[in-house]
């Protein structure tokens, strides 16, 4: 049968064999002293052997008494190490997270957050996946990742994520630099009926709102090509293929050569960008802890889905 003694049982004990006095020892345990022998009786009972030979002089340990020793020491250690390891986890300290974000996000908005929060949690590692918007959904729904950065989900996925919104990224035209549009401060959405349009890919986040956009102008438009990434979008539109939507937020991402960026009025167009997490599902320590910091670096208060229960990076830029 397996012999199960309590940590406190080992302490017990330990402090027994460090002293060979069991006053000295119940003075270390902050118990009486007999409370601690009622302890030792207990783990000598359980074990079926005597691990103090003791009398009104003298207290020593028994062979039996010298082969737990080491032993008691180890599991104590570990006990005590692992439970401050969790103690930083929870606190915020310590572990990794995996954040799954638009790519534009990924390269504009988190990377000095990331630097400062993690200059500051030296024990933490973050993984970042560049991943398209339903893929950020996905990964928070499903907890691959904790925390997604990403525009506001749909309205038939409020039941599941929580969106805390932290900035408008306003939607722009780019098209060719020498192109007559290029010298305009700002243009029409008409404009999209009278060029060679490129489109967003399926999998973006822009395509609704561009095409809901269009809709409600009554503006028709057929995309001349579609373009799953913004980079290769913003070659295409410098080579004179046509003019795109993009977000302001994504301009780092893209080479500005031979580009002009014009904003887009009547009606100017913005979505909105926030912090996603799944409803139901406490962050960890360290998530909790950047989403707070991250939050307060733009400005935001007390994000949800506390820790407490309260409530690798991917190439591309499909977006």
């Amino acid at each position: 049968m397996r012999t199960q003694l309590t940590i406190q049982e080992l302490e017990a004990f330990i402090a027994v064999a460090d002293t060979l006095n069991f006053r000295a020892a119940a003075a270390l345990c902050f118990v009486s002293q007999p409370a601690l022998s009622r302890t030792v009786a207990a783990a000598e009972s359980k074990l079926g052997t005597r691990l103090f030979d003791r009398n009104t002089r003298r207290v020593t340990l028994t062979s039996s008494g010298e082969e737990l020793l080491p032993i008691a020491r180890r599991i104590v250690f570990e006990l005590r190490d692992s439970l401050s390891d969790l103690s930083e986890f929870v606190a915020g300290r310590k572990g990794s997270f995996t954040i799954a974000s638009l790519p534009a996000l990924a390269a504009s908005i988190l990377p000095r957050p990331m630097h400062l929060f993690l200059a500051a949690h030296p024990n933490v590692s973050i993984g970042l996946q560049s991943v398209s918007t339903a893929d950020v959904l996905r990964m928070v729904q499903d907890g691959s990742a904790q925390i997604g950065v990403t525009s506001q989900p749909p309205s038939d996925m409020a039941r599941d994520i929580h969106f805390t919104p932290f900035v408008n990224d306003d939607l722009i035209l780019i098209c060719p630099e020498h192109d007559a549009l290029a010298r305009e401060a700002a243009v029409s959405w008409e404009v999209f009926a009278q060029r060679p349009y490129i489109a967003n890919g399926p999998a973006s986040s822009l395509r609704p709102l561009v095409e809901r956009v269009l809709a409600d102008r009554r503006i028709t438009v057929e995309p001349r090509y579609e373009s799953v990434n913004l980079s290769v979008t913003a070659r295409m539109v410098a080579a004179g293929l046509g003019i795109a939507v993009i977000p302001t937020l994504a301009r780092g991402l893209v080479n500005p050569e031979g580009l002009a960026f014009v904003r887009l009025t009547d009606p100017a167009v913005s979505r909105n960008i926030g912090v996603a997490t799944r409803k139901g599902r406490s962050l960890s320590g360290p998530a909790y802890s950047f989403v707070q910091a991250f939050l307060a670096h733009h400005g935001i208060g007390q994000p949800s889905g506390r820790a407490d229960g309260a409530t690798s990076t991917r190439p591309g830029n499909s977006e």
